[in-house]
């Protein structure tokens, strides 16, 4: 009978022991290995649209024959040339023509985006004043600007219902033209003579490339077209923006 109970102790003992061993590894911690720290690439930094730059305008004006007030109104984006502390890339554009096509120019990059914008590139070194540049597309800014007498013959030789006649501005609400602010747009009114309908339209329109885009704000109407070509001949002068 001793010898049961002595027996029952050990098997009791054994299992206890198994259980100890078998719970053991439970509480064995395990440490994970650190992340490593996954650094996000470096994006460049560019600096936003500015003047152009005094050796890059003088280059302009000596080379491409640019008006010099002209060359003071484009700007310019640039980059620093890899490995080289005072040497830029370089892209010159309109900021009036970005604009009529709806376009904001943050740096040098966006234009990767819109290259039909880039009227010159290149690149240019601040130490040494030397400047190579490219030019991408030929605008000319130097159009011929009209008398009151010529646009008031213009908008009279209008005959048929709806046709129109623009001149470009160099001031005003629009964007774009060589000119700088669109096109003041003279139309021939579509309903005249009708009740109340006037003679004329007059509208402004941003311009893209040369022509007057299709959608313009209406801005009055009016039965005298000496009035009208007053009115535009104040913002049809010599580019100023």
């Amino acid at each position: 009978m001793f010898w049961k109970k002595k027996q029952v102790a050990a098997v009791t003992a054994s299992e206890g022991a198994t259980a100890t061993a078998t719970a053991a590894p439970s509480a064995i911690k395990v440490e994970a290995a650190p992340r490593k720290k996954v650094e996000s690439p470096k994006v460049e930094s560019l600096p936003g649209p500015r003047q152009i730059p005094g050796v890059v305008e003088k280059y302009l004006i000596a080379e491409y024959k640019i008006d010099a007030d002209i060359a003071r109104i484009l700007r310019s984006v640039i980059r620093r040339r890899q490995q080289a502390e005072r040497a830029f890339d370089c892209r010159i554009f309109d900021q009036s023509e970005a604009e009529a096509n709806e376009v904001k120019i943050n740096d040098y990059n966006t234009l990767n985006q819109h290259p039909d914008l880039i009227l010159y590139e290149g690149w240019f070194d601040e130490d040494s004043k030397k400047v190579e540049l490219a030019e991408k597309k030929k605008v000319n800014y130097d159009v011929p600007l009209f008398t009151e007498a010529e646009m008031l013959q213009k908008i009279q030789a209008l005959s048929e219902p709806g046709s129109t006649v623009f001149f470009y501005q160099s001031s005003g609400p629009a964007v774009g033209g060589p000119l700088g602010r669109g096109a003041a747009v003279v139309q021939l009114n579509p309903n005249y003579p009708g009740k109340k309908a006037k003679k004329y339209i007059v509208y402004t329109n941003n311009v893209v490339g040369t022509e007057p885009s299709a959608k313009g704000n209406k801005l009055f109407d009016s039965d005298k077209p000496k009035e009208i070509a007053k009115w535009i001949m104040q913002g049809h002068n010599k580019r100023m923006y």
